[in-house]
């Protein structure tokens, strides 16, 4: 469903929760209280539609700092009077999924850390974030690790290239019960690693092969050297999957070899690397899937990005004043609380009016690898639908 974000956050004047009002009433009489309150408690303190994130500690100020876009990316707790808690109290629309730091300051220094009382944490590749989940919002099943269901297998591979001038690294995931005799659908992921790593693309793949949600797949796992570059629209990069990649592979395994049983797949910058692959021969792929795509584009004056995104501006604004169908079908999602929130949004009547089967989904979270782990069943189970789905559709 496309439509505006619901409001979040709240302004620095609103009321503490309930707990917090209770704990000024016992300090009243009781300087412990603040260990019994501390004991008592699960952090963030969930008072749906309130969250409270907590600090203990002497500090000059303390400050929540977070990734929702269109709201202050700082915002000040208050200090309860005659202690050394501090506190912050936000609302979260039912469903969403925020992450955020704790930034305290000392003696004129500041510093971020993940909160020291909240234990869910969410990892990226520059470290951790903590995490307030709203009521509603649930780990899918599907993307944790299920012992009664058999993993497939990843095995390296290094694939010669002269469009990029070199060698590039390829990680291929082969499906459980894989045999050379059957053939297979092919899907291509940029920033490889990070998905394994980072949004359990391993156990996602495993879990839904088993639900039959997907059928059995072959997925290339690309490892990228200079990502800004290769990433941004590069000609380079497209020609090494659309001309060698892809047909190096076919050549190899058992894949179908057909527009139908090839998929492009990636997230922020890895979307737009697809997107452009994916235009540069249009009769190749017939499954994209695109997620919070870094699709920066100017409609009036400048970009205003940095020269990175001058090839991503000049693609995508030459892409939507003459948009033509690049796929079969085309699976977007994006959070609601991110920067490019507006630039997908936009693309999808633009995509919608070259004739291509367009599912776009729109989520409470940020732009991070959790929240692309969380869409991947309803996108990967739409554009390769399993047995299961076959048989119910």
């Amino acid at each position: 469903m496309i439509g505006a974000p619901a409001p979040l956050g709240g302004s620095n004047r609103m009321p503490p929760s309930e707990a917090i009002g209770r704990l000024e009433e016992e300090l009243q009489g009781d300087r412990s209280a603040v260990d019994a309150f501390l004991g008592r408690h699960d952090f963030p303190i969930a008072e749906p539609p309130l969250y409270t994130v907590v600090y203990r500690g002497e500090a000059q100020a303390v400050s929540l700092r977070h990734w929702i876009y269109g709201l202050p990316t700082s915002q000040p707790f208050a200090r309860l009077v005659g202690s050394d808690l501090w506190y912050r109290t936000v609302e979260l629309p039912a469903g969403s999924r925020v992450e955020y730091k704790i930034e305290v300051v000392r003696e004129g220094q500041a510093r971020w850390i993940e909160d020291p009382l909240n234990p869910q944490l969410a990892r990226d590749p520059f470290g951790a974030n903590s995490v307030v989940a709203a009521d509603g919002y649930v780990i899918p099943d599907w993307a944790r690790p299920d012992p009664a269901v058999r993993e497939g297998r990843l095995e390296p591979r290094v694939q010669e290239s002269a469009a990029l001038g070199g060698r590039r690294r390829v990680t291929l995931y082969f499906p459980p019960r894989y045999r050379p005799s059957r053939r297979y659908p092919l899907l291509v992921v940029h920033d490889g690693p990070d998905y394994l790593e980072y949004a359990g693309l391993k156990t996602v793949l495993d879990n839904l092969i088993h639900r039959l949600e997907i059928p059995g797949i072959i997925v290339a796992l690309l490892h990228t050297e200079e990502r800004m570059v290769e990433y941004g629209c590069h000609p380079a990069h497209a020609r090494f999957l659309n001309e060698e990649l892809v047909p190096a592979l076919e050549e190899e395994l058992p894949l179908l070899g057909t527009v139908e049983g090839r998929g492009l797949m990636g997230a922020s910058l890895g979307a737009v690397a697809a997107f452009h692959a994916a235009a540069r021969d249009p009769e190749m792929y017939g499954n994209l899937l695109l997620q919070s795509g870094s699709f920066a584009f100017t409609d009036i004056g400048d970009n205003p990005r940095g020269p990175a995104f001058d090839p991503i501006v000049e693609f995508m604004n030459r892409y939507r004043a003459s948009p033509v169908p690049l796929s079969r079908r085309v699976f977007l999602s994006v959070g609601r609380y991110e920067p490019m929130v507006y630039e997908n949004r936009s693309l999808v009547p633009v995509l919608q009016s070259t004739g291509m089967a367009i599912r776009y989904v729109e989520a409470r979270d940020g732009h991070n690898w959790e929240n692309w782990r969380d869409r991947r069943r309803e996108g990967l189970s739409w554009l390769f639908p399993g047995p299961l789905w076959m048989v119910y559709e």
